[in-house]
């Protein structure tokens, strides 16, 4: 079976390409730095355990927040959750953005019930190349001995667990996260705040991916742009729960977003014809 877009090229069932197309929600604890520095980088100062607490209480929101359809990752004061949308459907899309924003606002919930000043969210869309689990090639050998002795009976079952859950990566990656331009596009947007007009405790959406007319759930746009890396989106602040009340006005799918993106209908054709770098490539 195949899916036909909006503008025609049909997207074989399976089909599959060198870039994916990204979702990235990057999330960051706003004045955690002023509070860890007020306690001069030393944890055991008296003015660090709040620090501490706060960073303990984000993580556990983190934690509870994240799933399957979900991953995230904690990276001290911030965190990233990341997902790759889908071509053929634009659920995937509804769904990573709803579970962003339940993450930022339960975060934002517990910060400031704590009297903390709260996170702030960019959720951004780009592009990302494929990449390879190197950091389970690190543990491969291992792990193959260690099957192969549990086969051979030379080791029980118990042993064989225990054995793996000791093992540790000298090395490691996240292929979603590599060359992945959202996240590049998130952290640098939320890390320019108020100056470029991302100020405060606000969750904030590209609108690569809504299509227009544009929820009552949107605030008012702001025209980002970086001189430096050369980079450009429009962000809107979430004001309340996303909800789509009618199919026509869903977000986009994957092809949609890449065509917004690049501004070329047929960028479905650009992408079957990319060079792949490698069949061990991965995800």
């Amino acid at each position: 079976m195949s899916r036909k877009s909006a503008t025609g090229p049909l997207v074989r069932k399976g089909a599959s390409f060198p870039f994916q197309i990204a979702a990235v929600a990057w999330v960051d604890l706003l004045g955690y730095g002023a509070m860890i520095s007020e306690a001069g980088f030393n944890p055991m100062h008296p003015k660090a355990h709040a620090a501490i607490r706060r960073i303990r209480a984000f993580h556990e929101q983190v934690a509870s927040s994240s799933k399957r359809a979900f991953p995230t990752l904690v990276m001290n004061d911030g965190a990233v959750a990341y997902r790759d949308l889908s071509i053929r459907s634009h659920s995937v899309t509804q769904e990573f953005i709803v579970n962003a924003w339940n993450l930022f606002s339960a975060i934002r919930e517990s910060e400031l019930a704590a009297g903390y000043p709260g996170p702030r969210m960019v959720i951004a869309a780009g592009f990302r190349m494929r990449g390879r689990r190197a950091g389970m090639d690190q543990t491969a050998g291992h792990f193959g001995d260690l099957m192969l002795r549990f086969r051979e009976k030379r080791i029980g079952a118990e042993e064989a667990i225990r054995e793996a859950s000791r093992m540790t990566r000298s090395f490691d990656v996240i292929p979603q996260l590599q060359a992945n331009f959202a996240f590049t596009k998130a952290y640098v947007a939320e890390s320019s705040g108020k100056a470029a007009g991302l100020g405060g405790s606000h969750c904030y959406i590209d609108l690569a991916f809504l299509n227009a007319p544009f929820p009552q759930w949107l605030g008012e746009p702001v025209l980002w742009k970086n001189a430096g890396l050369k980079m450009e989106a429009t962000f809107a602040p979430l004001t309340n729960a996303p909800k789509w009340q009618h199919a026509k006005n869903s977000p986009r799918d994957a092809l949609q977003v890449a065509q917004h993106l690049v501004g070329d209908e047929d960028v479905l054709g650009a992408l079957q014809k990319a060079p792949r770098q490698s069949s061990r490539e991965g995800l």
